[in-house]
């Protein structure tokens, strides 16, 4: 039996307003420059959101890690909103791992940290063991509170490893999200997702579950019954059902928050959220 409990009376809500794979072009509605994220963010937060989960584009709306960009976002959120800040180290999945790496350079307050290598569709999202216990031990060094990002349960597995071997994390906390519904990783089910929770280890001591495309809901409403948190936006839907779609990021924390409502859950503010995170004092 692992010793994990849960608050199953508040409501992490992580908003992953632009991620990047869509392009501007195909969706005009994504969030691209720094004044439509802080107004995603701004009204996002309003809604319910307590952090937000961050990529960066160029001024042609490209994913870039560029550092003055990473940089100039972190400061801005952290300025216009509460939300927790959380920066991609994933980026895209073209971008190499040195590069990955220098995002801590920016000083969020969390990152992702993804325990290892995935299709992704077509591509191939680069995780190798060594390029993980990297960014741990660097996140672990720049006080930044690492979300560790499962796509599969052999990820789960890796976790088990990095935690036997390095310890906790900065703060003390663990918080995980299962990545569901990515063609490659494990599918967007509640079978799925209760195997993966099961498996997590005894130090996780909180976690959330995102649901790609048509797995949203389904993994929503299984992440509630189970005590989870969610993640939702347009990084991972662009639709609220067929042929309905997402015009902005606020409706889908509006859906979270509503969908909470009806578990009883309270949704989380940032202060909320970094006492939960272990990013507090």
């Amino acid at each position: 039996m692992r010793a994990m409990t849960l608050d199953r009376s508040s409501l992490l809500i992580t908003v992953a307003p632009t991620g990047a794979e869509t392009s501007k072009a195909d969706c005009p509605a994504l969030p691209t420059t720094l004044e439509e994220l802080v107004e995603t963010a701004q009204r996002c937060e309003a809604a319910g959101a307590g952090m937000v989960h961050l990529h960066i584009r160029d001024a042609a709306h490209r994913p870039t890690l560029d550092q003055g960009r990473l940089r100039e976002s972190v400061v801005a959120l952290k300025e216009a909103t509460d939300l927790v800040v959380q920066l991609s180290t994933g980026g895209s999945v073209h971008d190499p791992l040195e590069d990955r790496l220098k995002v801590l350079d920016a000083q969020p307050d969390s990152c992702s940290l993804t325990m290892g290598t995935t299709n992704f569709g077509d591509d191939v999202f680069l995780n190798p063991w060594p390029f993980v216990c990297d960014l741990y031990q660097l996140s672990q060094e720049r006080r930044v509170v690492p979300e560790f990002e499962l796509f599969d349960l052999g990820h789960v597995t890796a976790l088990h490893r990095l935690l036997d071997t390095f310890g906790l994390p900065y703060g003390g906390k663990v918080h995980v999200d299962l990545v569901m519904g990515v063609p490659g990783g494990m599918p967007g089910t509640a079978d799925a997702l209760v195997a993966a929770v099961a498996a997590l280890p005894a130090e996780v001591t909180s976690w959330s579950a995102t649901g790609i495309g048509r797995s949203t809901l389904p993994v929503a409403l299984a992440s509630l019954s189970k005590g989870g948190h969610l993640r939702v936006g347009m990084e991972d839907v662009l639709t609220l059902a067929k042929g309905v779609p997402v015009v902005h990021n606020e409706q889908l924390v509006t859906r979270a928050v509503e969908l909470g409502r009806m578990a009883q859950r309270t949704p989380m503010t940032g202060a909320q959220t970094r006492e939960l995170l272990g990013l507090t004092g």
